[in-house]
């Protein structure tokens, strides 16, 4: 391992977590924490990691943006024939995690992942700019391409298609959602010793918290 990559650490110094701040509902703590990730002014603080796996469980992960969250999940926005989407059709779990290295925190959730019905997907849709619309046609994402210009070329006809006209929600697009079943609050400490707190979702649909050794 290349020494300059090993010698690199932080030692985090900013805040603590306890039980006692926490609210007993991981969704409303979840939102406590959202407001202060976009009142420190972070980069996309709805920037979210999703790691999906296929059925034989080979796993992948990229960042997703968060469009939407209340007591049913956690819901962001795809390409149904995408590598993300099939994955999750026929393996319908997943793991998020936000990062907001500013304030030194990390939220990790898992839980099931439903589709999201054609009204809910088509409202979204239709609140987009238009030209991210057309792009939602234009890009058969994941899908191998010969060079950009096929890509830039399938976007200049859709212009001049939809020109004066509402463009539609393509069939390929919409929304999940993540059902979550656990959801853990993770703040750095200083010598590694973070605060790591975990709401496990029970039989009764309460939630349990507990505290995890770093």
């Amino acid at each position: 391992m290349d020494s300059s990559i090993a010698d690199l650490r932080q030692n985090y110094t900013l805040a603590g977590l306890s039980e006692a701040e926490l609210n007993s509902d991981p969704i409303a703590q979840f939102n406590v924490w959202f407001q202060q990730a976009l009142d420190a002014d972070l980069l996309e603080p709805n920037a979210m990691t999703i790691a999906t796996a296929t059925p034989d469980g080979k796993p992948t992960a990229r960042i997703v943006l968060l469009k939407g969250v209340d007591q049913r999940g956690f819901v962001f926005y795809t390409n149904y024939e995408s590598q993300k989407g099939q994955q999750l059709i026929a393996n319908p779990y997943a793991a998020l995690v936000f990062l907001w290295d500013k304030l030194e925190r990390q939220i990790r959730i898992e839980g099931k992942v439903v589709k999201l019905d054609r009204e809910e997907s088509a409202a979204y849709f239709h609140s987009r700019p238009k030209a991210s619309q057309l792009g939602a046609w234009a890009s058969a994402q994941s899908r191998v391409i010969p060079n950009r210009e096929v890509l830039e070329q399938k976007l200049e006809d859709l212009q001049t298609q939809y020109k004066d006209e509402t463009v539609p929600i393509p069939e390929h697009w919409g929304g999940f959602r993540v059902v979550p079943n656990r959801i853990e609050f993770w703040q750095g400490r200083p010598s590694r010793l973070h605060d790591r707190l975990v709401y496990d979702l029970k039989d009764d649909h309460s939630w349990q918290i507990q505290r995890l050794s770093p």
